[in-house]
């Protein structure tokens, strides 16, 4: 299946300002999540952040923080995003495809994917733009999430597949802002 804009929306997931310093090559996971928050506005797909107790773990990380209003972030103290956040009750909810970014990917983006899976959810998990502490429980997650019925893919991936053609002018400003 391919994944197509108008029935996509994009969730950040925990990448938060005391957490990342502790996450193995934090600051890729928070460059290529910032890159698809950019393209996903650019193309026009909602977006959305959780911030998993921030006040033990803070805030959103500036730098994302600054490019999403207060109501694209929403609040949590349970690992998955769908429990009580409120996430499956806002109107961007309906759309069929979620393409997930974050941390920990064999926490908080591991138990919102199969979450999401196990509620008839299509689920993207992009390997680049989410992260751990350790290298081996990604990598453990990534499989098992695979297994579960979720699509391991790239940012680029992503971008192609919301854009479908070239020789629009949204194409041509995606290409020249954000493909190097």
């Amino acid at each position: 299946m391919r994944i197509k804009a108008p029935e996509s929306l994009l969730l950040i997931i925990d990448l938060q300002s005391r957490l990342l310093p502790s996450i193995h090559q934090g600051n890729v996971v928070i460059e290529n999540a910032a890159w698809l928050l950019d393209v996903a506005q650019t193309i026009g797909v909602p977006v959305l952040a959780t911030e998993q107790y921030p006040k033990g773990l803070g805030q959103t990380e500036p730098g994302l923080r600054s490019r999403l209003q207060e109501n694209q972030i929403l609040e949590k103290i349970h690992f998955s995003a769908v429990t009580e956040s409120g996430l499956l009750n806002t109107p961007r909810s309906s759309r069929p495809q979620w393409v997930l970014a974050g941390t920990e990917t064999h926490v908080c983006v591991q138990q919102t994917a199969l979450d999401l899976l196990a509620k008839g959810y299509q689920v993207f998990i992009v390997e680049e733009a989410v992260g751990s502490r350790k290298p081996r429980d990604k990598e453990l997650a990534l499989q098992r999430m695979r297994q579960a019925g979720a699509q391991i893919v790239s940012c680029e991936m992503i971008a192609f597949e919301w854009l479908e053609k070239a020789g629009t002018p949204l194409f041509r400003t995606v290409l020249q802002r954000f493909i190097r």
